[in-house]
């Protein structure tokens, strides 16, 4: 980490606890994650910060690899961006890394994909150390039913049926590059990375999913669903808890900062 001030464009990797936030925006009778960061990168840089986002997240949803791009007011090392955010943010967000980048870097426009990724605890006995940091479903799940739906949810196409009805886009096609599911004991992660997301595209796949996982439904009715392009057709939304966004993926020499790897099961989003 270079020790030496530097102005210009820079790329936080930031992380934080969305049960703290309402979500990533700024609002206006609410704390978001936004006027957060932006109030103590002002601090630290002793004038007014705007932040870009990779993407957003609503109420409740956490992130591990967010990826925020600002223009310094005034030259700092990488340590002043992060750990002096980091002494003004409020607990539960941290800058995990700070570099700088080309002026042509965009935290949003830049992005190849983005990957989300959701936990859900399939077990009788609710969680205890990570409650709130993990779904709760009081049965075990079959992982390989889920893994053999998600199959069906890859590619480009019309996502209507996993979008809600207060989603504001005028397109519906998105390009789901990959989807994974794996269990880790009674937790069933799922991975998706996407170019772009709709609103609540993610919670409601899982959601689905959850309803193959449990029994309900076999793998092939996930296709039927994405063919139906009908949100009707759709298992509910799973819950905010569960849902990360895990990490953003960019061309290697824009030089921003690599994503986190996800927990003990080997999971590497730089490579997702």
């Amino acid at each position: 980490m270079s020790e030496e001030p530097v102005g210009g464009r820079w790329a936080l990797l930031v992380e934080f606890d969305g049960a703290r936030f309402h979500g990533w925006q700024r609002q206006a009778n609410a704390l978001g994650v936004q006027e957060a960061l932006e109030t103590a990168l002002a601090r630290v840089a002793q004038g007014p910060v705007r932040t870009m986002a990779a993407g957003r997240t609503d109420a409740g949803v956490h992130a591990l690899g967010l990826v925020v791009h600002f223009d310094a007011p005034q030259p700092r090392p990488a340590k002043a961006w992060i750990q002096g955010t980091n002494k003004h943010l409020p607990e539960g967000a941290s800058v995990v890394a700070a570099r700088p980048v080309p002026a042509a870097f965009d935290a949003r426009r830049s992005a190849q994909g983005r990957t989300y990724l959701y936990r859900v605890l399939g077990r009788l006995g609710r969680p205890g150390l990570e409650a709130g940091a993990v779904a709760w479903v009081p049965r075990l799940l079959d992982a390989d039913a889920m893994a053999a739906g998600a199959r069906h949810l890859e590619g480009a196409y019309d996502c209507s049926a996993f979008r809600a009805a207060g989603c504001q886009a005028t397109d519906p096609v998105r390009h789901i590059q990959r989807v994974a599911v794996w269990s880790q004991g009674p937790e069933i992660r799922v991975a998706v990375r996407a170019t772009a997301f709709l609103y609540n595209m993610v919670r409601i796949m899982v959601g689905s999913l959850l309803e193959v996982g449990l029994g309900r439904q076999n793998p092939e009715w996930i296709a039927a669903v994405r063919e139906s392009r009908n949100r009707e057709w759709a298992g509910p939304t799973a819950r905010p808890e569960g849902l990360y966004f895990a990490a953003v993926h960019y061309p290697s020499e824009l030089g921003a900062p690599e994503p986190p790897r996800i927990g003990p099961g080997g999971f590497d989003p730089a490579a997702f």
